[in-house]
């Protein structure tokens, strides 16, 4: 539920971005490249900096979205894999009824 809530955080902060804009920093007007790992949040260079985030491990937005995207596939493909199985044993079971 995490990870969902992430890659939709993440999703809707580039539609919000418009067309090859960029999503700015409310606090400092910068543009948002950073995602905090720690706060899952994106920040911008100078919260980077900032007492807030020194410490916490950060990585380009990019790459962020795109490890988030992954792993939602994954769950994804989990989900789907369990789905068969279960659609499976209900064919047979009903069968055992009928």
């Amino acid at each position: 539920a995490k990870i969902i809530e992430i890659a939709k955080r993440l999703s809707l902060q580039a539609a919000k971005g418009g067309a090859g804009g960029e999503r700015l920093c409310d606090k400092h007007q910068e543009a948002l490249k950073l995602f905090c790992e720690e706060d899952q949040i994106p920040i911008c260079l100078v919260c980077r900096e900032s007492q807030a985030h020194r410490v916490h491990a950060v990585v380009p937005i990019e790459e962020a979205a795109e490890e988030y995207k992954e792993k939602f596939q994954a769950h994804v493909q989990i989900l789907k894999d369990r789905r068969e199985k279960l659609l499976g044993l209900k064919v047979v079971e009903e069968g055992k009824s009928l």
